[in-house]
């Protein structure tokens, strides 16, 4: 893997993880309900989850390459295709966070379960990756090398990001209860996600 295309990836995973999605939701679900002490169990769920994903997704991407170059160029179709609908749907997404906040306290062991669950065990999850990743892999290249950059790259954002929305729902829980609020984070992630898929065909097309 090259530096630029190293750099892109670090550029477009830095976006992508911040984006309000279901974990990002659960976090703040927990952060509001259960304070700090939610932290470390909700940033290990998300990270043993999205590296679980990640690893499924880019196994299956392997046996792709192997199979198939024409196939993993029409995959790489369909994700920015898919990027665009998920764009749309959380666009779309009722202002709800994924947690009550108010209710009896949970054990560390059920938040991170909860977690991971909801990070790793999600078709979504697993569908994105595989639609995001092609495009930052190079076909002749060794696999296993790839997957070590990527998967450690986006593990350390995503535990970055879920720590930083974590401690900025704690510091202010009133503020992101309110609906306009919730509301306006799945109107940004979605406008993001739709315009990450538009550039992905428009520099296919260059």
């Amino acid at each position: 893997m090259t530096v630029e295309l190293w750099l892109a990836f670090l550029v477009a995973a830095s976006i992508l993880v911040a984006i309000p999605g279901p974990t990002v939701m659960l976090v703040v679900g927990y952060a509001i309900g259960e304070g700090r002490r939610s932290a470390w169990a909700t940033v290990a769920g998300v990270a043993l989850g999205d590296f679980t994903a990640m690893t499924l997704s880019m196994l299956g991407l392997g046996a792709l390459l192997a199979a198939s170059a024409t196939l993993f160029t029409l995959l790489k179709w369909i994700g920015a295709a898919y990027l665009v609908y998920l764009g749309i749907r959380l666009w779309r997404a009722p202002a709800v966070l994924a947690v009550a906040a108010d209710g009896p306290r949970k054990r560390m062991s059920s938040m991170l379960a909860h977690a991971f669950l909801v990070t790793a065990l999600n078709p979504k999850s697993l569908a994105f990756f595989v639609a995001f990743l092609p495009q930052f892999m190079q076909p002749a290249a060794p696999l296993l090398p790839q997957m070590l950059v990527l998967e450690s790259t986006f593990l350390a954002l995503a535990i970055l990001n879920a720590s930083l929305y974590a401690g900025l729902a704690v510091r202010l829980r009133g503020v992101v209860r309110k609906p306009a609020v919730l509301k306006a984070m799945n109107r940004a992630g979605g406008a993001i996600l739709v315009g990450a898929g538009l550039a992905t065909v428009a520099l296919k097309r260059g």
